[in-house]
């Protein structure tokens, strides 16, 4: 999930989320139509959706991505690494039948 995180990350600051909102939520507080801890309740609440959206997003992607590589019949890393060992045990034993 370490990729899913940073691209995660990528989104929100590419897209200013973070900073955009806490533009807004200084202003409100600015003009009096807030105070600070309800800015600041403010700001984390609209935070978390923005994490939530960008978190469904990630797992839209990855999906789709895991539903291309299938149709692709592209094997998964899983199947890679059970393929490695076993050719590894099979050399293993090529070897001990030529000696």
């Amino acid at each position: 999930m370490e990729i899913l995180e940073s691209v995660k990350r990528l989104m929100l600051a590419g897209i200013g989320v973070p900073e955009k909102l806490k533009e807004i939520v200084d202003d409100l507080v600015k003009r009096g139509e807030l105070s600070e801890s309800q800015g600041a309740k403010l700001f984390k609440e609209w935070t978390d959706k923005a994490e939530k959206g960008t978190e469904d997003m990630g797992k839209a992607i990855s999906d789709a991505v895991g539903k291309a590589l299938e149709r692709m019949n592209i094997p998964s890393k899983d199947e890679v690494e059970a393929l490695r060992k076993e050719v590894k045990a099979l050399q293993k034993k090529v070897k001990e039948l030529g000696k």
